[in-house]
C-alpha cells in the first residue's frame, strides 16, 4: 500500500524508503505505474517500443522503466528537447512589448527558477524512490494529488497539441499558395482551418492510434535541429534586411507595415500587451513532467549529476532564447507577431525551407504529446481495465476534436500561450514542486521551519501570484478589446 504522508510510520512506508537505493527498479514497478507486479496484467501497455516476448519471472517493460543507461550529454540532448517547443516563437513578441533589456532579465528569472524547481522534484523524488510526477502527487495528497497532477499535464499538453496545430493553421496555407502561385486564404482548398483537420485526419490521427510510439521520439531530435536551422535564418534574414524603413513599400510592404519609425531598439518599454509576454517565456520552459522520466534513464544517477544536465539544458534553451528572440525583434520590432514566422514574405525561399521544417517537426510532435494525455487518462479513469482498442480509438478521437475546435475558434496563437502559459505552467514550475517539497520531505530530513521549506514556501507563493496576477491582466485585456491590438 503507498503511504499517503511523508510522516507515516507504517512498514511498508519505512521499507520503501530505505528499500530505494538497493531496489530502485522494483519501486518504479509498484510505484510509478500504480499496480503491483502482479497486478500489471490488465493494464494497457503503455511501453513506447515492444522488446519481446520477456521473461516469465519478469514484468513487461513499462512506460519510464530503464536500466539507467543513457549518458549525461544524450539526457541533456532529450531534456533540451522536452523544454524546446513552439513557445520559441512567441519570445520576439514577448520582447517588442518589454524591450530587449527588461526580457532578457525576466527569461534569465524563469530559468533560474525553473532550474530551482527541478531540484525540488528531485529532492522529493529521491526521498521517496518515485520517477513520475503523477505519482509524487498520489504520495503527497493520496488520489486527489494523482487526479491534479495528471488535470494539470493534460492541460498544458492539449495546450501544446493546440500550439503546434496552430502553427499548422497560419503557416500551412502559406506554403501551399506559394507552391501553387495564388493568394493564401483566397480558395475554399487554402483556408487553414480546413488544412488543420486534414492534416489531423490524415497523419496525426494514424500514427496516434499506435500502441507503441516510441519511434515517433526521434521527432524530438529533428525538431530540435529545425529549430536550430530556425534560429540561424532568422539571424541571417537580420543581417540581409537590416533597417528598410525608406524604402519603396510597394516592394517591402511586409516588412515595412507596423514598423518602428526609427528602426531603435526599445530597452525597457511596458504595454498592454505584456500581460502575455511572462507567460509566453514560462510556457516556454516547462520541461518538468519529463525531467522524473529522464532521470530514470541517466547512467549513474544521482541527484547532483541530473540537477548538472538540468542546469546544462536550461542553459543552452536560454541562450537559443535570447538568441532567437534578440534578432527576431531587431527584424520587426514593434510589427512582430506572435508567430513569427508569419512575419516573413511568404515569397522568401529560406523562409519557405524553414516553415516546411517546422511544419514536419510539429506535425510529427502532435502524436508524442497526446500520448501521455491518453495514459493518464487511462489512470485516472479506467485504471483497472484490460486494453481496449475501442477505448484507445475513442480518446485519441476525441482528444483531436476538442483540439482542432479550439484552434479554429482561438483567433491568435497568442491566446494560448497566454491562457497555457498563466495556468498549467506555473502549477508545473511554481506550486506543485513547492508543494510536494512541504508535504513529501519529512522532518527529519529538513524541519518544517528550515530555510529550505521556508525558500519551497516563498516560491510556491511567487507561483500563485503569478497565475493571478498575469490571468487578471488577461481577463482585463479581453473586457477591454486590447487584445486584439496586435497579432493575425
Amino acid at each position: 500500500m503507498a503511504c499517503s504522508s511523508p510522516t507515516a510510520s507504517s512498514p511498508d512506508c519505512i521499507s520503501s524508503v530505505i528499500s530505494f537505493p538497493t531496489h530502485r527498479m522494483e519501486l518504479q514497478d509498484i510505484k510509478m505505474n500504480g499496480t503491483r507486479p502482479g497486478g500489471a496484467v490488465g493494464q494497457e501497455h503503455e511501453g513506447f517500443l515492444p522488446h519481446g516476448t520477456p521473461a516469465p519471472s519478469r514484468k513487461p517493460a513499462q512506460f519510464m522503466d530503464s536500466e539507467g543507461k543513457t549518458s549525461f550529454g544524450m539526457s541533456v540532448f532529450n531534456l533540451s528537447n522536452a523544454i524546446m517547443g513552439s513557445g520559441i516563437l512567441g519570445l520576439a513578441y514577448a520582447m517588442a512589448h518589454t524591450g530587449v533589456l527588461f526580457f532578457l532579465a525576466l527569461l534569465l528569472c524563469i530559468a533560474l527558477l525553473s532550474s530551482y524547481s527541478i531540484h525540488l522534484l528531485l529532492t522529493c523524488a529521491d526521498v521517496v524512490g518515485i520517477r513520475a510526477y503523477e505519482q509524487l502527487g498520489h504520495r503527497a495528497f493520496g488520489a486527489a494529488g494523482k487526479a491534479v497532477v495528471a488535470a494539470v499535464i493534460c492541460l498544458h499538453n492539449i495546450g501544446a497539441m493546440s500550439s503546434y496545430l496552430f502553427i499548422i493553421k497560419s503557416e500551412l496555407p502559406l506554403v501551399i499558395s506559394t507552391f501553387l502561385e495564388i493568394e493564401p486564404e483566397r480558395d475554399w482548398y487554402c483556408k487553414g482551418n480546413l488544412f488543420i483537420i486534414i492534416v489531423s485526419v490524415v497523419i496525426i490521427l494514424p500514427l496516434s492510434l499506435m500502441r507503441h510510439l516510441g519511434y515517433l521520439g526521434y521527432s524530438s531530435g529533428l525538431s530540435l535541429v529545425c529549430m536550430l536551422f530556425f534560429l540561424i535564418s532568422v539571424i541571417y534574414k537580420k543581417f540581409e534586411l537590416g533597417c528598410v524603413v525608406g524604402h519603396n513599400e510597394t516592394a517591402v510592404d511586409y516588412l515595412t507595415q507596423g514598423f518602428n519609425k526609427s528602426c531603435e531598439a526599445q530597452m525597457f518599454t511596458i504595454d498592454s500587451q505584456m500581460s502575455y509576454t511572462v507567460p509566453i517565456m514560462a510556457f516556454a520552459f516547462v520541461c518538468h513532467p519529463e525531467v522524473l522520466p529522464i532521470y530514470t534513464e541517466l547512467c549513474r544517477p544521482s541527484q547532483r549529476r541530473m540537477q548538472a544536465v538540468a542546469n546544462v539544458s536550461i542553459g543552452a534553451m536560454f541562450c537559443m532564447y535570447g538568441l532567437t528572440a534578440t534578432f527576431g525583434y531587431l527584424t520587426f520590432y514593434k510589427s512582430v507577431e506572435p508567430e513569427m514566422l508569419h512575419r516573413y514574405s511568404p515569397n522568401d525561399l529560406l523562409i519557405l525551407c524553414v516553415r516546411l521544417a517546422v511544419l514536419l517537426a510539429v506535425t510529427l510532435t502532435v502524436p508524442v504529446v497526446l500520448f501521455p494525455i491518453r495514459r493518464a487518462l487511462q489512470q485516472l479513469l479506467f485504471p483497472s481495465k484490460a486494453f481496449s482498442w475501442i477505448r484507445h480509438v475513442a480518446i485519441a478521437v476525441v482528444l483531436l476534436i476538442l483540439v482542432n475546435v479550439l484552434v479554429i475558434c482561438v483567433p491568435n496563437i497568442r491566446v494560448i500561450f497566454g491562457v497555457i502559459g498563466s495556468t498549467s505552467a506555473p502549477s508545473l514550475i511554481f506550486i506543485l514542486p513547492s508543494i510536494f517539497y512541504l508535504r513529501i520531505v519529512p522532518p527529519e530530513v529538513e524541519r518544517l521551519c528550515s530555510w529550505s521549506k521556508i525558500q519551497a514556501l516563498c516560491f510556491g507563493v511567487v507561483g500563485v501570484l503569478f497565475m493571478l496576477i498575469s490571468l487578471g491582466f488577461m481577463f482585463a485585456n479581453w473586457a477591454t478589446g486590447q487584445s486584439h491590438v496586435s497579432g493575425h
